[in-house]
């Protein structure tokens, strides 16, 4: 049993996901989420825990599964995890608790943690948690993200009176307007959404704080107030011709698709839909827009001035855009887009090559001397990651900021203001789901550490 190795995750063939948005991995059967859920030895010690940014009792809720129990696995996951079906196809496992398991190296390799996450959170038919007695506390929590849904969540469990607000006219932020459906459908977002509402969360759409309302004017009305307002404002390469009609913004192009599905005949917003596509990026967000212009009839050149090895996408996400035919241009930077009458004809880019390591051990890439050389493209789209939106700073000078526009805050997510709290992109800049939903937890910790005392 010991030399078992991993139960792989049914997938759809890549021939059939090309033509629809419907989900990539298909999920485990209950005989393949037993065979997989078996290969846990159940470790006293739990290294795989430590990995984990939300604490979650992995064996425990594994030991569940091996029992058949989905139900008790759900809800030994929703003891740490307020988002598990989403965390369960989203999250960076391999890097995470998986990596620490003792199984990784010789057995087999790591239990599949992600896989069984995703089955319990999926196949349990027990959503419902009662509410608590109110504490007399409110908090106001700025965005729908995964911070701010993590932290009103473990808010409304102890009894806080959380109110969400939303700029947008849907909750989930990433997980809505950023993920695209094929990697987490956005009937399950609102189904999580829906549970964590259901433990007396209240969430306000279309109010945009630092225009619409003002974190002061909050802090008259709230014992304190949560920041998890993310990251949306995108980086670009600065370049001649990156405002040339057909150039997007990683963010906006996928913005578009996800929320408000620009890709329709009739849709309000429309998206040029290029038949030759350049991305530009190596991350998750750049695979994501380099699979979703391949649902969308393009041909794909995904570019990037490194080498695959140095890559920040998750393997899956590599492997899924190879599969559906995204071409893979490397060590290649652009320089210029090119245009005619205001839209895109090309893209220069010139060769690189890596360099001698860093302190850090990576490599810088160095430009080859004339090696300029054009790709063909009627539509570019910058993935170069994000940073915080600048709106909430400059509604509130108080604020400490970096000079990339991230929020300071200790490790709980104080910040320099009373009673503010923030956590997620918004200090880190662009990171992961569960990275946010630990920042999440973290300052809802904190709020009611010290705040607790405040109220009878």
């Amino acid at each position: 049993m010991l030399k078992a190795s991993r139960v792989p995750m049914p997938t759809r063939s890549a021939e059939e996901r090309i033509r629809c948005f419907d989900e990539v991995a298909l999920g485990y059967t209950p005989q393949l989420a037993l065979e997989e859920a078996s290969r846990c030895l159940g470790c006293k010690n739990a290294p795989c825990m430590s990995g984990c940014p939300v604490g979650v009792r992995i064996p425990d809720f594994i030991a569940k599964l091996k029992q058949g129990d989905a139900d008790g696995a759900a809800a030994v996951i929703k003891g740490d995890n307020n988002l598990p079906a989403i965390c369960g196809r989203v999250c960076p496992q391999e890097n995470q608790c998986e990596k620490l398991c003792v199984r990784r190296e010789k057995l087999g390799g790591s239990v599949a943690i992600g896989n069984l996450e995703r089955f319990a959170a999926d196949n349990a038919t027990a959503t419902s948690c009662a509410r608590p007695e109110p504490c007399g506390l409110k908090v106001a929590i700025v965005g729908s993200g995964p911070a701010s849904l993590s932290c009103a969540a473990d808010l409304a469990k102890c009894g806080v009176e959380a109110t969400i607000f939303e700029a947008l006219h849907k909750a989930g932020g990433v997980l809505v307007y950023g993920i695209p459906e094929f990697r987490l459908p956005k009937a399950l977002v609102q189904k999580e959404i829906d549970q964590i509402a259901a433990l007396g969360v209240k969430i306000v759409k279309n109010v945009v704080i630092g225009k619409t309302l003002f974190i002061d004017e909050l802090l008259e009305q709230y014992d304190a107030v949560f920041i998890g307002s993310g990251a949306g404002l995108p980086s670009f390469l600065g370049i001649e011709g990156e405002n040339l009609n057909g150039v997007y913004s990683a963010n906006e192009y996928l913005t578009r698709v996800n929320l408000m599905q620009a890709f329709k005949e009739d849709a309000v917003t429309p998206i040029l839909l290029g038949k030759s596509v350049a991305v530009v990026g190596a991350g998750n967000v750049a695979m994501d827009s380099a699979r979703t212009a391949r649902r969308l009839g393009a041909d794909v050149k995904l570019v990037y001035r490194r080498s695959r090895a140095e890559m920040p996408a998750r393997a899956e996400e590599i492997e899924h855009a190879e599969e559906e035919g995204v071409e893979f241009v490397l060590l290649t930077n652009p320089v210029k887009i090119l245009g005619e009458e205001g839209k895109v004809t090309g893209m220069r880019c010139v060769q690189m090559r890596l360099g001698e390591p860093d302190q850090s051990g990576r490599r810088r890439p160095v430009e080859v001397e004339g090696s300029e050389h054009d790709i063909a493209c009627d539509e570019v789209i910058v993935a170069l990651g994000t940073t915080p939106n600048p709106i909430i700073k400059q509604s509130m000078p108080s604020l400490e900021t970096t000079k990339k526009g991230t929020i300071v805050a200790d490790e709980w997510g104080r910040t320099s203001v009373k009673r503010v709290y923030a956590g997620g992109d918004a200090i880190t800049g662009a990171a992961t789901v569960i990275l946010a939903m630990g920042a999440g937890k973290r300052a809802a910790r904190a709020i009611i550490d010290d705040l607790c005392g405040k109220k009878d």
